[in-house]
């Protein structure tokens, strides 16, 4: 990290549009908005600026789509194969998704071949075989009457998407709400915008329907709020910070939108002194390292039982300094820049808290070369679950360490904060490793594992991290209500 990383982008991303009703149209305020390289501080392009107006235009579009024309008529094997073709062009264009992907969020290119491409194409494909299994019930009600349920699409959803895994998270949410038969109003993270751009376009050479999927990028403070206030939209799939779930729910109510909320976290990751102290090492790395540690379900919480802490530590401290910060397009490199320099200022802050509130600093800490927003991974230890760095989401590459005595204090510390979203347990005696999936209040618990996810798993929070759970079948209930009918058979 002591010259500056070399950049060298081969890849032009083009200026973005706004995809309303299959079109891809300019804002009707005719603003534009720069998109940045995370990695050098340079715009890669412009954007168009879609606010309230272009927020109605789309919810029309999507509102017009859900109640006339093609998609209507389309059936569930239809839906089905639409969504398995998108998956396709997924895989098709990965390299080129790729590198916008790299580009835009500062993500290793690696990582966006390896995870983010991959598993957003299983996501369209995992509900391309569900689009046909979505049904009613029979109910044996009392009285001469036939009982049965449909199972309806919500109407136009609102999806609202956060920065670090931008096209993973969008078919996350755009997967699904299809299979149901919905509409959607897909508003990206204005620091992400490229790839839900290039989203729209498969879309449209997979013969999606015009006002199926519309994107809108934007501000918050603009397009989401516009979005979340609309009348016409009858749902939001929001992911992000707390803060702003709240605003959503408090915007929301005046309409009584369905809501699903995915979070933050500060997810305790547990280490027993009878782990396998190499794989755990691992684990603990990868746990808050992985994407720069801009991922909400980071292990950011390490809690070592002190009779294994110094072992652990040095191991951990070593693997750690093995991390080559630097240009993500590069293969060498393993971490890249944070998304933005305010994500950049904001886990530079935390360092300072936490050397100013006694926790030891052993490694990183310090920001990195050049004109990206770099940030070295950094270690504290002896810190307390009382410190602001325990408590507060730094989203960021910052791990502290706590230390634990015994099972009880352990699961006491790790559900003495008020998210819930995961956590992880490294344990080889399997009774200890039920009874805490068991006591741990969050709604993902790995045993022996890390961020290990699939389509078919489902994913959401407790408590501060929100409500609903994304994907598997899980997910059909965010999209889907329920009607009741009755035949009188007299």
């Amino acid at each position: 990290m002591a010259t500056a990383p070399k950049i060298e982008v081969s890849f032009q991303p083009k200026p973005g549009r706004l995809f309303i009703d299959g079109r891809w149209v300019d804002a009707v305020s005719g603003k534009t908005f720069e998109t940045l390289n995370p990695a050098t501080g340079k715009p890669l392009t412009v954007v168009a600026e879609g606010d309230r107006a272009d927020v109605d235009l789309a919810v029309r579009a999507a509102r017009r789509a859900l109640e006339q024309g093609p998609y209507t008529k389309m059936s569930a094997s239809e839906r089905g194969k639409l969504l398995w073709r998108i998956g396709e062009s997924i895989l098709k264009h990965g390299e080129e998704l790729a590198w916008l992907e790299t580009l835009d969020s500062g993500k290793p290119l690696s990582n966006s071949r390896a995870v983010d491409i991959p598993l957003s194409a299983e996501v369209f494909q995992y509900y391309a075989g569900w689009a046909t299994k979505i049904h009613g019930e029979t109910i044996p009600v009392a009285g001469n009457y036939f009982n049965y349920t449909l199972r309806e699409p919500v109407g136009v959803v609102g999806q609202i998407i956060p920065w670090n895994f931008p096209l993973l998270m969008a078919a996350w949410k755009l997967a699904p709400a299809i299979a149901c038969g919905n509409t959607c109003v897909l508003k990206p993270a204005e620091q992400t915008p490229l790839t839900a751009l290039r989203l729209g376009e498969i879309c449209q050479e997979a013969d999606m329907p015009p006002g199926v999927v519309n994107v809108v990028p934007g501000f918050g403070e603009t397009a989401g709020a516009a979005l979340v206030a609309h009348p016409d939209v009858d749902k939001i799939a929001f992911t992000g910070e707390y803060i702003t779930g709240q605003e959503i729910m408090r915007n929301a109510a005046s309409t009584l939108k369905k809501l699903s909320l995915e979070l933050g976290g500060k997810s305790p990751n547990i280490v027993f002194s009878d782990c396998d102290i190499e794989q755990a090492v691992m684990g603990a790395f990868f746990g808050i390292f992985f994407n720069q540690g801009e991922v909400c379900c980071a292990g950011s919480r390490l809690f070592l039982e002190d009779s294994l802490h110094d072992k652990f530590m040095e191991q951990l401290v070593n693997v750690t300094k093995t991390i080559k910060v630097g240009d993500p397009l590069q293969p060498e490199t393993t971490m890249g820049p944070l998304v933005s320099a305010e994500q950049q200022e904001k886990a530079l802050r935390y360092v300072e808290i936490g050397k100013a509130q006694g926790a030891k600093l052993l490694v990183g800490g310090e920001r990195g070369a050049g004109n990206g927003f770099f940030v070295a991974p950094t270690i504290f230890d002896d810190a307390t679950n009382q410190m602001r760095i325990t408590r507060e989401e730094i989203f960021g590459p910052v791990l502290a360490v706590i230390r634990f005595k015994d099972v009880e204090e352990v699961i006491a510390q790790g559900n003495d904060t008020f998210y819930g979203l995961a956590g992880a347990v490294w344990t080889k005696d399997v009774r200890k490793a039920h009874y805490l999936a068991r006591k741990l209040k969050a709604g993902t618990i790995w045993v022996n594992c890390y961020n290990v996810f699939d389509a078919a798993s489902p994913f959401g929070g407790y408590r501060m991290s929100g409500f609903g759970r994304e994907l598997g079948k899980h997910a059909l209930e965010l999209y889907t209500q329920v009607k009741s009918v009755w035949i009188n058979l007299s």
